[in-house]
């Protein structure tokens, strides 16, 4: 079980976009992530007629690795670190670290 999913809402703790706050859009590998708004570059992209894809610069979000982001508490509002839970049925919970509240999903 990953500690970050997709549809968690993380902060950015390190980089250039340090402090800003987004969603997480899909997971690349098992140490990045894309997250919505986060680590946005520009790109030249070529004309591709087939595609019906018109040229020029597009910004697009590119991974970032998971040691720069923190999910964020919204009981606390701070960044916060993941713990695990074991139920009595075998089922794995993550919880908040600082509080020890359940995070849903």
């Amino acid at each position: 079980m990953r500690k970050i999913k997709k549809g968690d809402n993380v902060v950015v703790i390190a980089g250039r976009d340090k402090g800003k706050r987004g969603d997480v859009a899909r997971i690349v590998d098992d140490t990045h992530v894309v997250v919505n708004g986060i680590n946005a570059m520009k790109k030249h992209a070529k004309p591709n007629p087939l595609k019906n894809q018109p040229g020029g610069i597009i910004t697009k979000e590119m991974p970032i690795h998971v040691s720069n982001i923190a999910i964020w508490n919204p009981v606390t509002q701070k960044p916060d670190r993941i713990g695990f839970r074991t139920l009595d049925d075998g089922r794995k919970l993550r919880f908040y670290k600082s509080n020890g509240e359940q995070i849903n999903g």
